[in-house]
């Protein structure tokens, strides 16, 4: 049976000043060694539930354990354990990227990577020595995620880890979380990108009125909310046609199988949602 290395039960939470909760009661649990990514509107408290995860958001009630311990219980030596990279950039601009994780390796008491290595993981070495007031969004954010990855963590919270990254530098960012989990990392990871999250995690819950109730793998959540439609593009006379037929028993149908034989076939899709259809239709009216 897989571990839990998060575990958050009736999780609660209301901001100062406000009448309504932020967290209403809000499950979930992370395996060891899992991606887990928690989706949901601008403002529906993905942020906040990391942040008390963490242990910087004191207040909240309900069950929220790491590592088999409460957070509010445990000391410093949480925090040689986990990595951080957050959605805005908490970083030093008239330091260098290389004196920047210098001084951030300094203020661990475990033993860190080299900062040359972790800036090689993310393609920033040729800027080691450069000023980060000097770097784009998008480089930033890197050497954010350079930090996080310093003191080697078992357990990494990345909030939006592709912001302000070109499709080609984001590709290469989530190849690298990959990687992380293949080195056992347990990666909890929130994001407004629906494509991200369905290449990255083995599992997403979508946060709404301050609950995730509902919480699966990405395709078996694309499953459960598309059609058991297969969609049949043929051309006939330098037309395109579009037939659709049901899938259940679809073997037996007569119809689809003369179609294969005797039609030139352009292209066959089964119509499950993506998880932007999931997001919608979950969402709803909190969008």
């Amino acid at each position: 049976m897989p571990t839990r290395l998060i575990d958050v039960t009736q999780l609660s939470f209301c901001y100062k000043g406000n009448h309504e909760k932020t967290l209403d009661g809000l499950s979930f649990h992370i395996n060891a060694g899992e991606v887990f990514g928690l989706l949901g509107p601008s403002g529906s408290g993905k942020s906040t539930t990391q942040k008390i995860l963490m242990g910087l958001l004191p207040g909240s009630t309900g069950k929220a354990n790491i590592f088999g311990h409460s957070v509010g219980s445990m000391g410093r030596s949480f925090y040689e354990r986990i990595g951080v990279s957050f959605e805005l950039p908490t970083l030093y601009l008239r330091l260098t990227a290389l004196e920047n994780l210098q001084l951030f390796a300094s203020l661990y008491s475990v033993k860190t990577l080299d900062p040359l290595e972790v800036l090689a993981m993310v393609g920033l070495q040729a800027d080691a020595g450069k000023r980060v007031e000097a770097f784009s969004k998008g480089m930033k954010m890197r050497l954010n995620l350079c930090r996080a990855l310093l003191n080697d963590p078992e357990l990494l919270f990345l909030d939006e880890p592709t912001t302000g990254q070109d499709p080609a530098r984001a590709r290469i960012t989530r190849r690298l979380i990959t990687d992380l989990k293949g080195r056992g990392k347990t990666i909890f990871l929130t994001t407004h990108n629906m494509s991200e999250a369905d290449e990255l995690c083995d599992r997403v819950g979508f946060l709404v009125n301050g609950r995730a109730d509902v919480i699966d793998q990405p395709s078996e959540l694309k499953r459960r909310f598309g059609k058991r439609v297969l969609q049949v593009v043929v051309k006939v006379n330098d037309q395109q046609l579009t037939h659709s037929f049901a899938m259940d028993n679809i073997a037996a149908n007569t119809e689809f199988l003369q179609t294969l034989k005797s039609q030139q076939i352009l292209s066959i899709h089964s119509q499950e949602a993506s998880l932007d259809d999931v997001f919608i239709k979950v969402a709803g009216q909190n969008l």
